[in-house]
């Protein structure tokens, strides 16, 4: 038994010392210092990944106002795309078929009836393609492009399985 285990160790040690010196012909110091480089560029490009702000509120049920399907309706102050809801969504919620993104942008509008300002989340829906209807383009107060949270040109369903734009909800998740 013990000549067995110490055969086992043998074959183990050898193993081991056969892996570490593969490695090290395999592995220098210029491929460590190149990892090392990559791993840092790509830790710097991380803070440019878009990330999502809703928390879930572009699901939320929501009721219908007067005026929501029209480009002038205080909510779109920042919308870029088609209204979900003259595809089948409503103000809050994706069309039947349609998911909505898992990454977001945001704005700020004032709503007229009580001319507070609101935080709206703006989700596009995906995984359909575009509805053509009610195409608004609002660019107030954009910011450049390179400030993905809070630009409205970008394709946001680019974190989801199916990738395609279908329309885009405005739900309300804050108070100004």
């Amino acid at each position: 038994m013990l000549r067995s285990l110490h055969g086992l160790m043998e074959s183990f040690d050898r193993l081991s010392e056969a892996a570490a010196r593969l490695g090290a012909q395999r592995i220098g110091r210029r491929n460590a210092l190149s990892a090392l480089g990559t791993a840092i560029a790509g830790s710097a490009i991380l803070p440019m990944l878009p990330f999502d702000r809703s928390g879930g509120a572009a699901q939320a049920a929501s009721t219908r106002d007067d005026g929501d399907e029209t480009c002038e309706y205080w909510r779109y102050c920042a919308l870029d795309g088609f209204l979900c809801t003259c595809c089948g969504g409503s103000l809050a919620s994706c069309p039947p078929g349609a998911e909505p993104s898992k990454v977001t942008w945001v704005g700020t509008c004032q709503n007229p009836k009580d001319n507070k300002a609101y935080l709206i989340s703006y989700n596009d829906c995906c995984g359909q393609v575009s509805c053509g209807n009610c195409l608004c383009n609002y660019n107030l107060r954009e910011r450049p492009g390179y400030r993905m949270g809070i630009h409205n040109d970008i394709n946001w369903c680019m974190a989801n399985s199916r990738g395609l734009y279908h329309c885009t909800v405005a739900a309300v998740i804050g108070t100004g």
